[in-house]
């Protein structure tokens, strides 16, 4: 059992960590919109998280209630 909590804590930062990246992403390609940054890939980050909630959006109750369970599985983390 002491593996799998290692594992689940492991599991835990690791999702903290992309969270994290993916809001300095957010927050670098709103700061520098047209500008080349040089560590930061050719991705727009903010074009694929509205595509994912603009899908989410679509997808009418369904959609709610996929988001209630994701938000569920992160609260209970």
């Amino acid at each position: 059992m002491e593996i799998l909590d290692t594992i689940k804590k492991w599991a835990a930062a690791l999702a903290d960590v992309g969270v994290s990246i993916i809001a300095l992403a957010i927050v670098m390609e709103v700061l520098f919109k047209g500008v080349a940054i040089p560590f930061f890939p050719a991705v727009s980050v903010t074009a694929n998280v509205t595509a994912i909630v603009a899908s989410i959006g679509a997808q009418g109750l369904v959609g709610l209630v996929a988001v209630w369970v994701l938000y569920s599985i992160w609260k209970n983390k």
